[in-house]
């Protein structure tokens, strides 16, 4: 294979081709992630980036719809540079199905790569499952490069079940090679999932009690705290566990419970992360809960049927709980609960890991909690160890305070950088490592399949939540059944000048409340 003439900060500068660049997803996440990347200096500032799309439209359409969703343009050094960046994006209009769209984009990739002496190529998949096989077909026939490199984004859903999954990987593993496919899970690009091996694996703290003789139970929470907000039509396709919980929580789940990797390779990360998911049997109905979103408690907000573009009567949930179990030396006996919904109390997302009683506690029950390390993903990033202390006095009265590190207080003159823009220049310098592979992908669908289709078919409950709930009002016995506790006293979160400053903006400044 050839070397490209082009480099920058020693890697080969790829130009990037964003297929469905008309759509919402390369609008709202795909374009300001390559611009976040081009005003940061993390790529080329000759990168060449080639819309495509079936939307017919002129090139300053498609600048406008490129610079739509790009913050702070106000300011002078991101005006000046969105302006270079603009210049470096081009747009062909296509069908999905026919050769003659990719011939005309692979002209003009010829185009810009001879005026820029580049050689490889990066395709980002910005579409509906319903067209990635006719897409990946046309680019392989008539878009790719024999003299360079190759790489292609895929987005999630990567089919609806295992079945699905399996035929869509087979069509394109037929087509490109494994080492060629970058499927995206943007939560594995978020800053603090990527921190969760740093967390585990460097800190004997964590590392010696990081198992069942010391853990009680895990829960990985994601809370929205809007509903579908005119988007039912898409979602009621696939309901929350297709959208969240099969792929997103469960990426979480692997990397908090994966044994040791070989090493930092990519693939010696993988094949942990695959080995805990074959540790996992199928998710069983009983140990599942539904709900879907009604009226809110007041009536101001809509339910998730009064949505137009949800079919009348559906039943599709759009919040779930479930309960996992690891069955291996390490987690044997540790549930691993899964919580997810949309229009609850407040938007979250974070990993609860509750440690078990202390034994022959010298202290009355109710006086000493369990401990808690808390991964905040979002909002906000944070950790945070809850432990019991005396509280300042003449007595010997207890209170649940924390170990904190916030990310706004502590790293105060660095910014958390956005997930696509991790994983963008992950996929540009080859690093696999937070990308699914095809195995991986194939355990978590083999999972969730048969209650999928338990739920598909009606034989699963979903129950009625108040829009702003904390869901289903089963969740608390449920979560109870798993073995989490709820502290008998009080826990508020310290009010500091950051929680105050950031509670105008976040729905509650205490990560805690209504858990």
């Amino acid at each position: 294979m050839a070397t490209n003439t082009a480099t920058y900060n020693g890697r080969s500068v790829f130009t990037i081709v964003v297929l469905g660049a008309s759509g919402d997803l390369a609008k709202k996440k795909t374009f300001p992630a390559l611009f976040g990347l081009f005003l940061n200096g993390h790529i080329s500032p000759d990168t060449r980036i080639i819309g495509y799309a079936r939307t017919k439209m002129d090139r300053p359409e498609f600048l406008k719809r490129v610079s739509q969703y790009i913050k702070n343009t106000t300011q002078p050094k991101v005006k000046a540079t969105l302006d270079q960046f603009l210049d470096q994006c081009t747009y062909v209009s296509g069908v999905y199905d026919e050769d003659s769209g990719f011939q005309a984009l692979e002209k003009e990739l010829q185009r810009v790569e001879k005026e820029n002496n580049t050689q490889d190529r990066l395709f980002y998949m910005a579409l509906p499952p319903s067209v990635f096989i006719p897409v990946a077909t046309g680019l392989k026939k008539n878009c790719y490069t024999t003299k360079g490199t190759n790489r292609l984004i895929v987005e999630k859903p990567f089919g609806m079940d295992l079945e699905s999954s399996r035929t869509l990987s087979k069509a394109l593993g037929a087509l490109y090679r494994e080492d060629e496919i970058y499927r995206i899970d943007h939560y594995l690009g978020k800053e603090m999932v990527k921190n969760l091996m740093i967390l585990r694996f460097s800190n004997a703290i964590f590392g010696s009690c990081w198992d069942k003789e010391h853990i009680s139970n895990v829960q990985i929470t994601f809370k929205e705290k809007i509903g579908t907000e005119g988007r039912g039509g898409y979602f009621d396709e696939f309901g929350i566990m297709r959208d969240v919980m099969q792929n997103h929580l469960f990426q979480i789940l692997s990397l908090v419970a994966m044994e040791t990797p070989a090493s930092m390779n990519a693939e010696d990360i993988r094949d942990a992360k695959v080995n805990v998911l074959r540790s996992i049997p199928e998710v069983i109905e009983s140990e599942v809960l539904l709900g879907q979103y009604g009226k809110s408690e007041d009536g101001t907000m809509p339910a998730y049927l009064d949505d137009e573009t949800v079919p009348k009567g559906s039943k599709t949930a759009t919040f779930a709980a479930a309960a996992f179990h690891i069955n291996n030396p390490r987690w044997e006996g540790v549930p691993f609960v899964l919580k997810c919904g949309k229009a609850l109390d407040q938007p979250k997302v974070e990993v609860r890991i509750q440690f078990k009683d202390m034994g022959n506690n010298l202290f009355q029950k109710g006086s000493a909690a369990r401990n808690e390390l808390v991964i905040r993903v979002q909002p906000e990033e944070a950790v945070y160890l809850k432990m019991t202390q005396k509280l300042p006095g003449l007595g010997m009265d207890t209170v649940i305070s924390e170990l904190d590190l916030s990310y706004s207080s502590r790293f105060t003159n660095l910014s958390v950088p956005d997930a696509y823009e991790n994983l963008i220049l992950d996929a540009i310098m080859g690093e696999q490592s937070n990308f699914v592979r095809s195995d991986e992908l194939d355990e978590a669908w083999r999972i969730f399949t048969p209650v999928l289709h338990k739920i598909d078919r009606g034989l699963v409950p979903v129950e009625i939540y108040p829009y702003g709930s904390r869901g289903p009002k089963q969740l608390t016995d449920f979560v109870a059944r798993f073995g989490f506790e709820r502290p008998q006293k009080a826990y508020s979160w310290p009010e500091t000048s950051q929680t105050a400053a950031s509670s105008a903006t976040i729905s509650s400044p205490n990560p805690d409340s209504k858990l």
